[in-house]
């Protein structure tokens, strides 16, 4: 499937059927956490890309930036939910973040965001890939052990 911005997706069937055979719970936390990891790696270079500002009282466009599973109240109003698990990464509450990324007629712009995706996508959605057949096993595993401990219990108990 091709996605937005030229991207190539692979495996959504075999995805599909990994998760399927996980209780739903597990399943959005193991995605969440995957998802999670590979944004603050983007985040982490936002930051490092971000335009330092001077003075006491600024707040400092860096310690804004990171992954979350939340939005501002600002940014939830305007945000029409896509799926069941969704991570954010970004400035956060910082409303004139998107100043600095894409400039105003009195100050040019100086992107943040957009490079650090650039360079970081094709290592977070590889990542994704591969953590999520990490973890995905690893769910099964825990099932498989959880549902063990209660059949050696019901065992026991009869």
């Amino acid at each position: 499937m091709r996605g937005r911005g030229g991207i190539q997706i692979e495996g959504l069937k075999e995805l599909d059927k990994a998760f399927s055979e996980l209780p739903r719970a597990t399943g959005k936390s193991v995605l969440r956490r995957v998802l999670m990891k590979r944004a603050q790696s983007i985040a982490d270079e936002a930051q490092r890309l971000a335009p330092r500002s001077e003075g006491q009282r600024t707040i400092h466009l860096q310690d804004t930036l990171a992954a979350s599973t939340k939005l501002s109240r600002r940014q939830a109003k305007e945000h029409k939910k896509e799926s069941a698990v969704e991570v954010f990464a970004g400035a956060g509450a910082l409303p004139q973040a998107h100043l600095q990324e894409f400039g105003t007629s009195h100050h040019a712009p100086q992107p943040f965001m957009r490079p650090a995706w650039d360079s970081g996508k094709n290592a977070a959605l590889d990542g994704i890939r591969d953590d999520l057949a990490s973890e995905i096993e690893k769910a099964r595993k825990r099932l498989a052990r959880k549902a063990e401990r209660l059949a050696a219990k019901m065992k026991a108990g009869v």
